[in-house]
């Protein structure tokens, strides 16, 4: 997880070339936590097709669970970026995973679909900080020109995460049953959180960096003078509507792959629990690519000097172009043209997201950023919540999936076009200090 020493060149002059490496470490620290972060979100949907029967739920009582996830992730996002930026990362980070941790081992005493409702509500909540708490260390420790490539790092460990998922999830079902899954997954959080704890402070107080990473950490023209931002008020800021639009649109995509994948794939070809570990390994393993190459090719045409409006909006564009075509995958014969299909969009998606996520630090200053992020995660949340509700409805009704993936191919481009009328230069906000 640690790219090269030698860092993108500073403006010249201003930092030496080599400055260290601990802000991978700490890059590390993130993807490893949302590696845990999918996993555990993950489970559930490797275990649809069995719990389904075992359990008695149908279509719509599915949407439910689902839904009841996403709202407890949308109310959390409401008031977590905020606690974020008020207690700082560590704290906030430390509370977050304790909580779905335990509310992960939670659906192991479940016994009906409320229980698995509430389960997921707890569950929910808790993780509503992971990604207000990685987007705000990494403004904290990389310059603006390192902030894509890092956050598609750490951003892929949700491609990671739902690799591990499904490659250990049916073994641990078939050999001690489906509880154990959701108890052995559940664990994975302790042992990060004492990594964390050890590891991480930030970069102006940590005693593990040299003058000359704390140099290019800093090397952007610093924040204005700030004291606090009323949190309503960033909603008169055409940044925020912006980056909430985009995240309204496009985050419940991903939600569809997470939790009607494996049910796709069971009901279009037959797949049982044991055969569906190889398609969904290949489509996640396919989004680190995404993930990865998304912000690192933002970066790169950043440092070669392209505006960095135009260098996000290029690479968002090039994403929401290679995820138009899994319009067909509903109506193909072949399972794997199907998983090739998906697994070009949901990389894509994962480059679209490494980029999105960091217009946020592009236009606020970073004791914003935890808000923002939070408010553009509930709006996400949200729109997840009204997805996932009408695709329990579509699927009970009709029994086809090609609705669902007419809306997944086409929203994207809708986003951009919003995102681009609201800020056509990323040009950060003018912020009124309180």
């Amino acid at each position: 997880m640690k790219p090269s020493a030698s860092v993108i060149d500073p403006a010249p002059g201003a930092v030496p070339l080599k400055a260290g490496h601990y802000r991978w470490v700490i890059c590390s620290l993130l993807f490893f936590a949302t590696t845990i972060n999918y996993i555990d979100r993950q489970v559930l949907g490797i275990l649809a097709p069995l719990l389904q029967t075992e359990i008695g739920w149908n279509e719509i009582q599915y949407g439910y669970i689902v839904t009841a996830f996403q709202a407890a992730y949308a109310l959390g996002l409401i008031v977590v970026g905020r606690l974020i930026d008020r207690f700082g990362t560590k704290i906030g980070y430390s509370v977050s995973i304790v909580l779905w941790s335990i509310a992960a081992m939670a659906h192991a005493v479940t016994r009906s679909a409320l229980g698995f409702g509430a389960a997921r509500f707890a569950l929910g909540l808790g993780e509503s900080a992971n990604f207000p708490a990685a987007i705000k260390a990494i403004a904290e420790w990389f310059p603006k020109r390192e902030r894509a490539l890092a956050t598609g790092i750490f951003n892929s460990g949700a491609n990671i995460g739902a690799v591990v998922a499904p490659a250990a999830v049916p073994f641990i079902t078939v050999t001690y049953g489906w509880q154990a899954a959701f108890i052995a997954t559940g664990l994975l959080g302790f042992v990060w959180l004492i990594a964390w704890l050890l590891v991480y402070d930030r970069p102006e107080t940590h005693g593990k960096l040299t003058a000359q990473e704390l140099a290019l950490i800093q090397s952007d023209q610093p924040d204005p003078p700030s004291g606090k931002i009323p949190w309503g008020s960033l909603l008169s800021y055409r940044q925020t509507w912006a980056f909430v639009a985009a995240k309204f649109l496009t985050d419940p995509i991903w939600w569809f792959y997470l939790y009607w994948l494996p049910k796709f794939l069971n009901r279009s070809y037959g797949l049982t629990l044991t055969e569906l570990g190889l398609p969904l390994v290949a489509i996640y393993t396919v989004t680190c690519v995404g993930s990865i190459g998304g912000g690192w090719l933002s970066s790169r045409l950043i440092a070669r000097g392209w505006p960095v409006s135009r260098a996000r909006k290029s690479v968002m564009l090039l994403c929401a172009l290679c995820i138009v075509p899994i319009v067909f995958a509903a109506s193909v014969a072949s399972l794997w043209v199907a998983v090739v299909l998906v697994g070009v969009a949901a990389a894509a998606h994962q480059g679209w997201s490494a980029n999105l996520f960091t217009t946020a630090s592009d236009m606020f200053p970073k004791n914003a950023v935890g808000s923002i992020v939070g408010l553009g995660g509930m709006a996400g949340a949200v729109g997840g919540m009204l997805l996932a509700t009408s695709a329990g409805y579509l699927l009970e009704w009709t029994g086809s999936y090609m609705p669902l993936f007419i809306i997944s191919g086409s929203v994207y481009l809708v986003a951009l076009f919003i995102v681009d009328r609201l800020v056509p230069h990323l040009e950060p906000a003018a912020i009124t200090w309180a």
